[in-house]
């Protein structure tokens, strides 16, 4: 017998990541007040291997043909929701997440949906929670100084004409004596970073700058960020750092390599797509981005896509890999000296239609099972121009959105 799925509008509600239910939280994607946030689990599973795309969506399918869809809000993002955070290497598990209960907002309007008979469930503010306990960081797979070297090593390659661009990514171990509140590290993120996507998925966690791909019925949207500064704190030397970093020749170099990855992965699939000129500065807190956002619109194929096609094809773009993929992947292997998990690997959310909202893992941490650890992660693009004193600099600043997360105190 199918299991009934209901979704109905909502009225007034707290910010979606103040949101409490009886359930527990499971999965959010929020970028400033809108998104999605999920409680409670119906169904999960992982995937693994060369056609874990496939395999994701043959899965999905299976899950919606069990349930009664009742939707009287429509549009993308309404219905049944999977949560999807793969990982970054095909060898390693890939997490599916359906939530049992997920509220949503965009613009003016929101919506609840809940698996069961029961009627529509409560929805209350949350009480205040504090993030107890000292949180201590130690080396991960590498020290300051190896991973350096390592660079150093990169950008030989480089020179010797081995490859283009490598991304080069490492990790720091976050330790503490009390379990680390998921709920908190949702706030505090959504505050600070609002022009994030924050997500949470099967304990990963992180703000995403990043989107690797959104389809809605048949326009799809990637924006692309490459090319990266440290801000100073003071807006006037902040101006002027964003106009060095918009003529940078190594910072556009390590850009138009992100930039063209993705066209290329998409033209297959679209009648037609827009790429910028140029590039714009994406303020973050923290640091500054040069960002592309890269537009196309499907093509009528005889095969219909969805959006597990375009991650498919779109991962690992140069952004988080590197150029040509291949090679830059064996460097990565070779050098990092650590398994990336499903930090840069692609993660959001699916809807019923094929329509969701893709990032990329980034300024992500992966929670322990026992929530008394995490591991935080961040990655800097290698080219011939790149310095191995500035690329640790990057990496220190790209880690900053984590490790001031998991240091608040409320």
């Amino acid at each position: 017998m199918p299991t009934n799925i209901t979704t109905e509008l909502l009225g007034e509600h707290p910010a979606l990541e103040l949101i409490a239910t009886e359930l527990e939280l499971s999965a959010s994607w929020i970028r400033g007040s809108d998104g999605l946030i999920g409680f409670g689990e119906w169904k999960s599973t992982s995937v693994k291997g060369k056609n874990r795309f496939v395999d994701a969506r043959k899965w999905w399918h299976e899950q919606l043909a069990t349930l009664k869809i009742q939707n009287t809000v429509h549009g993308s993002g309404t219905g049944p929701i999977l949560f999807t955070s793969f990982a970054f290497d095909p060898a390693e598990e890939s997490k599916l997440v359906i939530p049992e209960l997920v509220i949503g907002k965009r613009g003016d309007k929101s919506w609840i949906t809940w698996i069961g008979d029961k009627n529509q469930p409560a929805i209350s503010i949350l009480e205040n929670s504090k993030l107890i306990g000292e949180v201590i960081f130690e080396a991960g797979a590498l020290s300051d100084s190896e991973w350096k070297n390592r660079v150093a090593s990169a950008v030989k390659k480089i020179k010797n004409g081995d490859l283009e661009k490598v991304v080069l990514a490492r990790d720091l171990i976050g330790k503490s004596a009390e379990v680390i509140s998921k709920r908190n590290l949702i706030s505090s993120l959504s505050k600070n970073y609002p022009s994030t996507w924050v997500f949470l998925v099967a304990n990963l966690i992180g703000a995403t700058p990043e989107l690797l791909v959104r389809l809605n019925k048949s326009l799809v949207t990637s924006r692309i960020l490459a090319g990266t500064i440290r801000k100073s704190g003071d807006e006037a030397k902040d101006l002027g750092l964003a106009a060095s970093l918009a003529k940078s020749s190594k910072d556009l170099e390590e850009h138009e390599y992100a930039v063209r990855s993705v066209a290329e992965a998409l033209e297959p699939f679209c009648s037609s797509t827009n790429v910028p000129e140029s590039p714009f500065v994406l303020h973050l807190a923290n640091v500054m981005h040069l960002a592309t956002d890269v537009t196309g619109v499907l093509n009528d194929a005889t095969t219909p896509v969805d959006i597990f096609t375009l991650i498919s094809s779109l991962h690992p773009s140069a952004a988080v890999c590197g150029t040509p993929a291949q090679v830059a992947s064996a460097v990565i292997n070779e050098l990092e000296e650590m398994n990336r998990g499903r930090y840069a690997g692609p993660v959001g959310w699916i809807d019923a239609r094929g329509d969701g909202e893709i990032g990329i893992a980034l300024r992500t941490g992966e929670l322990s099972e026992d929530q008394k650890s995490i591991r935080i992660f961040s990655g800097c693009g290698i080219v011939a121009g790149s310095n191995p004193e500035d690329e640790l600099a990057e990496s220190q600043a790209k880690l900053s959105p984590m490790r001031t997360a998991l240091e608040i105190r409320a």
